[in-house]
């Protein structure tokens, strides 16, 4: 069985992509897979760490605002599409698996011409562009988020599978974890963090929190600044008269290798609203407050922010109110309702896909097997 998996440019798209990859692999061990990205996306460095073959092709994303400038982008796409139909010719996949990113889009329509079978996963409420354009020609499109349906044509094949979520996610135990942070039985652990990158935002908006809470033996803050900015932010933490190491329950680093553990000790975390981390959260069952990345692509953390929120599993902040104290008052509200906090993980809980990857594998393995799911 020979399957080509294509998807790049951001995490969002790769980790999926490989996730999937490692599915492949473990399921049917003598499956051949390729990889088709660009040379300039996170695929570039991740893939071949992950120890798959990597092959590239030509093209870049298109100018949603100034389309004039769009021709260039245009020309590269056409030539991404020759060498994807090169590369697939040769490969001669039994399917590919599309996970978005311009580079999807090329590699896919190639697939569909030559009459090879294409699977879609779609990550975020909001679907991608990429997506939205193939849908009609997928034999299925695995949504992370119900409320994406909505946005494709009716006669796509929808199916709701969620978004693979990493093993040590799932496995991480919750007593040994609050043991390792030396958390005492009845203390709130609070998780901030703003991704890979940090968010300044909220970095800034939680000092009202760490400047109440500090020496509070009822609350742990864990916050991760990211690396970019973190000496400066100390450095503002001092100003400010809270000593970290003399308080014990506040916690600032630039960044968590082994973020498994922190969240399954965690009782509530603060966070961007990627569909990754948001998979995460949800498969734990934690209650979240969520304060979408104002910049990204069609807004589409907005609307996973909202998904989750309309079920009651979190509190949606924009970034916008930040600045007037909005986290620090939501965030109060919360550690004084265990109540609610008990509520919002149940709904996080039902949320939740931790079988994601299985439902994936199981179709694709239908697609492979015949025309009908």
């Amino acid at each position: 069985m020979r399957v080509t998996i294509t998807g790049g440019g951001t995490g969002g798209h790769v980790y999926p992509a490989l996730a999937i990859a490692r599915g492949l692999q473990q399921a049917r061990p003598g499956v051949e897979l390729l990889y088709i990205g660009t040379a300039r996306g996170l695929e570039a460095d991740v893939v071949p760490r992950a120890g798959l073959p990597l092959a590239t092709i030509t093209v870049t994303g298109l100018e949603r605002r100034q389309v004039w400038k769009n021709v260039p982008a245009l020309a590269r796409m056409a030539q991404g599409l020759g060498e994807a139909w090169l590369l697939l010719r040769r490969f001669r996949p039994d399917l590919v698996v599309g996970t978005g990113g311009y580079v999807s889009g090329p590699v896919c329509l190639a697939a569909v011409l030559l009459g090879i079978p294409v699977v879609l996963h779609e990550q975020n409420a909001f679907p991608g562009l990429t997506n939205r354009l193939l849908a009609s020609r997928a034999k299925a499109i695995c949504l992370t988020f119900p409320e994406a349906a909505s946005r494709f044509p009716r006669r796509a094949r929808l199916l709701t599978t969620g978004l693979p979520v990493r093993p040590e996610i799932l496995q991480a135990d919750r007593q040994a974890s609050r043991q390792q942070l030396g958390l005492k039985e009845d203390q709130l652990l609070v998780v901030v963090t703003g991704g890979s990158q940090g968010a300044r935002s909220i970095n800034q908006a939680m000092l009202p929190t760490l400047k109440a809470r500090a020496g509070d033996g009822r609350v742990r803050i864990l916050l991760v600044t990211g690396r970019q900015g973190f000496d400066a932010y100390l450095q503002q933490v001092r100003e400010m008269g809270i000593d970290v190491d003399k308080y014990g329950n506040i916690t600032i680093k630039p960044y968590i290798y082994d973020m498994e553990y922190a969240l399954a000790a965690a009782d509530l975390v603060i966070g961007r609203a990627g569909a990754s981390f948001l998979a995460e959260i949800l498969a734990r069952g934690l209650p979240s407050i969520l304060i979408p990345y104002p910049y990204a692509a069609a807004n589409h953390q907005e609307y996973n922010a909202r998904a989750v929120a309309r079920k009651g599993a979190a509190v949606l902040i924009p970034d916008r109110e930040l600045k007037g104290g909005r986290l620090h008052q939501v965030l109060n509200e919360l550690l004084a309702d265990r109540g609610r906090l008990q509520a919002m993980a149940r709904a996080a809980a039902g949320m939740g896909r931790p079988h994601a990857l299985e439902d994936i594998l199981q179709v694709l393995f239908k697609v492979l097997a015949g025309p009908a799911l």
